[in-house]
């Protein structure tokens, strides 16, 4: 028996995120890629632009105007923040699904939206529309959603490092600490003097220190999950390797008294989630490079009394494109992992 083939676009492939999501949905075995578009690139053929690709995906790139009149199943918006919202008005009532891989519908309000993007929005009935495409957490509500707002890459292995332990509301308030490492792919594909291979190679800083705005993201999540508001004090780092993001969470708890009682509440939180690992021992970013895994780490520091939960995850897979094709899964009703079983790659 054959299996239905759903028609997708992406919508601006000239990113890493982009052509990581056309690696992915080419070798889905539900999925038809229709289009792949790109402002300034149109008429060049994808693995023009990709050269990885040649003689895989050779598709012309066409301009997104395209995308009136197609019949399609679902959209990628693989768009900077603040371009994506204007796409989701333009294209909402089309009978599309729609992923937006920007951060244009994942926090709770424009006016949250606004103090955090310094950008007014332009399409505030989204927000009501919008589900946030956690899949661990948020799986019902996903499959019936039009739009869903695909995670930041820091916010999903910050949060699933500590979901388990703030949907048991065992979270002292105001205890959360967040330090996260990223490879240089997480800033994206345009080069800046930050980026600049003589500033990144052989060094390491922190940046966006008390005002990163996946902070706001981190916390409506963690307060969605406990029912009472949250403050983290999360700072981000620049890792001189090309992609994969380790982030060490620490928090003060209620409850817990040993290493036992935290593995087994971890354990049996994702023990029904196919993509998150849980490991006697710290990951690696290489342990889950070039997957949709989610290796975590939950250690009870007795000295302390502290939770420490180290995450790891691929920054331009589960905190992006495999992500996104897991979000489409859930929502067209098809096999949650299909086109998501890649091996690590390592070394």
């Amino acid at each position: 028996m054959t299996k239905q083939k759903y028609k997708v676009a992406i919508i601006g492939a000239s990113g890493f995120t982009g052509s990581e999501l056309a690696r992915l949905l080419s070798q889905h075995p539900n999925i038809e890629i229709s289009h792949i578009t790109s402002e300034s690139h149109a008429g060049k053929a994808f693995s023009e632009l990709h050269p990885q690709f040649l003689g895989m995906i050779d598709q012309k790139l066409e301009s997104a105007a395209v995308i009136e009149e197609a019949e399609l199943d679902v959209l990628f918006l693989a768009l900077p923040h603040g371009v994506s919202m204007d796409f989701v008005k333009k294209w909402h009532h089309k009978g599309s699904k729609i992923i937006d891989l920007s951060g244009d519908f994942r926090l709770s309000s424009p006016e949250v939206y606004q103090e955090w993007y310094n950008k007014e929005h332009v399409f505030t009935e989204g927000f009501e529309k919008a589900s946030y495409g956690q899949p661990e957490l948020f799986a019902e509500k996903i499959k019936q959603s039009n739009l869903v707002a695909n995670p930041g890459c820091y916010p999903t292995a910050s949060i699933l490092s500590l979901a388990p332990l703030f949907a048991e509301n065992m979270i002292q308030n105001h205890s959360v600490v967040i330090d996260a490492k990223s490879g240089l792919t997480g800033a994206g594909v345009k080069a800046s003097e930050n980026t600049h291979f003589s500033n990144v190679n052989e060094n390491f800083k922190a940046y966006g220190v008390g005002e990163h705005r996946h902070t706001i993201e981190i916390e409506e999540q963690f307060s969605c999950l406990s029912d009472g508001e949250v403050r983290v004090q999360f700072t981000p780092h620049l890792l001189p390797v090309d992609r994969g993001i380790l982030a060490t969470s620490y928090a003060k708890t209620k409850k817990l008294t040993t290493q036992e009682e935290l593995t087994k509440l971890y354990e049996d939180f994702y023990q029904d989630k196919p993509f998150v690992r849980v490991k006697t021992s710290p990951p690696s970013i290489k342990d889950v490079r070039g997957s949709h895994y989610c290796d975590i780490f939950p250690f009870w520091d007795k000295r302390t009394e502290r939770v420490i939960a180290i995450a790891a995850i691929d920054n331009l897979l589960k905190g992006a494109a495999s992500q996104a094709v897991h979000n489409m899964n859930l929502m067209l009703g098809i096999e949650e992992t299909a086109g998501l079983n890649q091996i690590p790659l390592r070394p």
